[in-house]
């Protein structure tokens, strides 16, 4: 009888639910987050973003379904969990602003398509994004989101009221706090609990929204923007970055099959994770999200509890599909106050700048050639951050690409490294 592999040992429920619930608790924040950033940028109404909720709910179950159990060979069968990329969640903003959201989700679908046919490709091209190009990538998209993120409490007048910042700066601080004195895999929630804490908050001074009333299921609608619209060069930007996630997938499916104890197998579990991450995103674009990518979170979950099996987040994949059919969870979450989702979005994408910060410090800057590539790319993807309008007076073509942060930390972060490289990053 052959040898059961760690990752497919059965887990009684009594263990299962509970640990399912945890890797749940851990990413529920990502679709949240990235809803309301693109709810906000593209002034959806209560209803629409509802359903956008729902939407990312249930491609977020069908990808770690598929991640978990190799269906077809798409997914890593190892215990992996998907959630819309909250650094993507610019580039989709980006794309939609500058044309129209079904652009956006066309270059959401042709990103599934490419990452889906040139897997093997890709593999190939992941060299040529060394530590230090895509520490920058994250640092830009880290400071990115903090600004967008920053929007959703300034509101269009650009400046706040004072109930709204002391209620954004009060979640921070419980965040914070939380993180500090728990201990183990509550840590891990600390950014969830303090969310919940600003709604409480909320709710106290009358800032949350109305919750009752609407039916009792939802059913996430497709095409929520109509037909995609496919625009290859509006896509180069989600193209570039793909190949970016790509790297940092390669890394988290080493890390993944070393917790469950599984040899890595280059092609079944790394081509396995490009391939669920292509097909899970490829759904997203059908249902208005951005680009899916595996939790890193959820991973280093796997770490600290030992529990290996990939029917644990399996479990989370049935979670995720019922709380998308569930109305009334929507609605509780749309509820949420602005300030309480700023304050937390500010935690959560302050941290994916520290991760940038963090990949970087693997980087010898003894070597002068790193610091000059290292400085041009950030200079190259911080000036359309901080500077939005720097590029408006170009056509579109070129003012599409030099307007996205990340893609020309992208592009000079790689040439750079090429042209200061005696020969290409191994």
């Amino acid at each position: 009888m052959a040898a059961v592999s760690p990752s497919g040992e059965a887990v009684p429920l009594k263990t299962l639910a509970p640990l399912a619930v945890q890797h749940l608790l851990v990413m529920i924040t990502g679709p949240i987050s990235s809803v309301f950033l693109v709810a906000h940028a593209l002034d959806l109404d209560a209803d629409s973003s509802a359903r956008l909720l729902a939407a990312f709910f249930l491609v977020s179950a069908i990808g770690t379904a598929f991640q978990s159990t190799g269906f077809l060979r798409v997914g890593a069968r190892l215990p992996f969990v998907m959630l819309p990329g909250g650094a993507v969640v610019v580039l989709f903003i980006q794309i939609a602003q500058r044309t129209d959201a079904r652009t956006a989700s066309g270059a959401v679908v042709l990103t599934g398509l490419a990452c889906f046919a040139l897997a093997p490709v890709f593999l190939r091209i992941v060299r040529f994004f060394p530590p230090l190009v895509l520490g920058v990538m994250v640092i830009v998209i880290g400071v990115n989101l903090l600004r967008i993120t920053a929007q959703l409490v300034a509101g269009p007048a650009g400046s706040a009221e004072p109930s709204s910042l002391w209620l954004m700066a009060a979640t921070i601080v419980l965040t914070v706090v939380l993180f500090r004195f728990l201990r183990g895999g509550w840590r891990r929630v600390a950014v969830l609990l303090g969310m919940v804490g600003g709604m409480l908050l909320g709710f106290a001074t009358g800032q949350l929204g109305e919750i009752t009333g609407g039916p009792v299921f939802a059913w996430p609608q497709p095409f929520p923007f109509g037909v995609p619209h496919f625009d290859l060069l509006a896509t180069v930007p989600m193209l570039l970055f793909a190949i970016g996630a790509m790297a940092e997938a390669t890394g988290q499916t080493v890390l993944n099959a070393e917790a469950v104890g599984t040899p890595v197998d280059r092609k079944r579990h790394i081509g396995g994770t490009i391939r669920g991450d292509a097909v899970a995103s490829l759904l997203s674009g059908a249902f208005g999200g951005p680009v899916m990518v595996t939790s890193g979170e959820n991973v280093g979950i796997v770490r600290i509890t030992r529990v290996r099996s990939r029917y644990v987040t399996l479990g989370t994949a049935v979670l995720l599909a019922v709380i998308a059919f569930l109305a009334p969870v929507a609605r509780l979450i749309n509820a949420v106050p602005a300030a309480v989702v700023c304050g937390t979005g500010l935690v959560v994408f302050g941290m994916i700048t520290g991760l940038g910060v963090k990949m970087l410090r693997e980087v010898d800057f003894g070597q002068d050639g790193n610091l000059m590539v290292a400085t041009a790319a950030l200079v190259a993807g911080l000036l359309p951050v901080v500077a939005p309008d720097l590029y408006q007076a170009l056509p579109p073509s070129p003012g599409l690409i030099l307007g996205s942060g990340v893609t020309m930390a992208a592009l000079v972060g790689v040439l750079g490294n090429l042209l200061f490289s005696a020969r290409a990053p191994e």
